[in-house]
């Protein structure tokens, strides 16, 4: 019994999502990363495309000397493009790969708080059918009478795409 306690706990410990969240929106939604996913938050800056990508990248930047590539998290999410204000920005982002981490930058339509969400405040990611691949989403923020969605950064990106996109910069 004390080993099945034991075990349950490890299991919660690593489910435990409380924390400090960024947020931004997306079409008028609300999302957040974990804070410790985030590098950094600039502003829009040239981006230089590259080609045979898929369209969800826009490109590569270059941030102090090295070479980022760049995805819009809006077309990545099947939403509509819309022209780039002076809200939107890009935040760079670190995700866990096979090879490693690797920093990406992500475009998003304007960057709203830093939220510290308490794990009673995060529902389980509702079931949508099987068909319909939900990994990239670690639950659901209930704030302040909103839902906010908290991404897995690591997950949003398939292994396939991310060892494409590090092909490129390389």
């Amino acid at each position: 019994m004390a080993q099945a306690e034991t075990m349950n706990q490890a299991i919660k410990a690593t489910t435990i999502k409380t924390g400090k969240y960024l947020t931004f929106t997306l079409d008028e939604e609300e999302y957040g990363i974990g804070i410790l996913k985030v590098k950094e938050i600039i502003g829009m800056m040239p981006i230089t495309s590259v080609p045979r990508t898929p369209a969800f990248v826009k490109g590569v930047i270059n941030l102090r000397g090295k070479v980022i590539p760049v995805m819009d998290l809006r077309v990545k999410f099947d939403m509509e493009a819309i022209s780039y204000t002076d809200r939107t920005c890009i935040i760079v982002v670190e995700i866990d790969s096979e090879e490693g981490t690797v920093l990406i930058g992500i475009v998003v339509d304007a960057v709203s708080e830093v939220l510290n969400i308490q794990e009673e405040e995060i529902e389980k990611t509702p079931a949508f059918g099987t068909k319909l691949n939900t990994d990239y989403i670690l639950g659901m923020a209930k704030t302040g009478g909103r839902v906010k969605i908290l991404l897995n950064i690591d997950k949003v990106l398939s292994t396939e795409e991310l060892t494409g996109i590090e092909k490129t910069i390389q």
